[in-house]
């Protein structure tokens, strides 16, 4: 994750990333540690992706979009459910019954919050940024999804300035299990 350009660009790319993992999701037959992989590999993409927009992608909708607040309100609720969502499949296991109604929800969610960003927020951010502050917030949030925490943490602050104090420190913590527990290295 990590993939270079102005910040629309680089947020469209993750985009289609999950996207990809969510449909090698759906194409899986059975579950056991190969399900677990995925799960475990769209939360931290999704984790990841969800800090850095936090932290600078909805703070430049409030600052350079009308009605900024709202829209930027909008979409962290948005993550807050995304969150639970995937709180909930850390804790389950793949063969739970629950497993697969629990995943289609979590899907639903990003397919619906992603079609919004892309149809509304992100061509309103195009229109009113210079493609200069678009490029810098493209590099802010690459650093952002290098530093940030990889399993979702819910009652973790979703605005600045907590967030961006909190959420290095976090991600060093998650970082530091996921190395000892092979988690994501699949």
């Amino acid at each position: 994750m990590g993939h270079g350009g102005n910040v629309l660009e680089e947020l469209m790319a993750d985009h289609r990333e999950v996207e990809e993992l969510f449909a090698r999701i759906q194409a899986m037959a059975g579950g056991g540690q190969e399900l677990r992989d995925l799960v475990d590999e769209v939360t931290i993409e999704l984790v990841r992706h969800s800090v850095a927009e936090e932290q600078y992608l909805y703070p430049a909708v409030r600052e350079y979009v009308e009605g900024g607040d709202r829209l930027a309100d909008k979409e962290i609720e948005d993550h807050s459910r995304v969150e639970k969502i995937l709180k909930q499949l850390e804790k389950m296991d793949t063969g739970d019954a629950q497993m697969s109604p629990v995943l289609q929800q979590l899907m639903n969610e990003v397919a619906a919050h992603l079609q919004d960003e892309e149809n509304n927020l992100f061509p309103m951010l195009r229109r009113t940024c210079s493609a200069e502050k678009l490029d810098e917030l493209g590099d802010k949030v690459r650093r952002a999804k290098a530093m940030a925490p990889t399993r979702p943490h819910p009652s973790a602050p979703s605005t600045p300035p907590a967030n961006k104090l909190l959420a290095p420190g976090v991600g060093l913590v998650d970082r530091a299990r996921d190395f000892v527990t092979g988690r994501g290295k699949s």
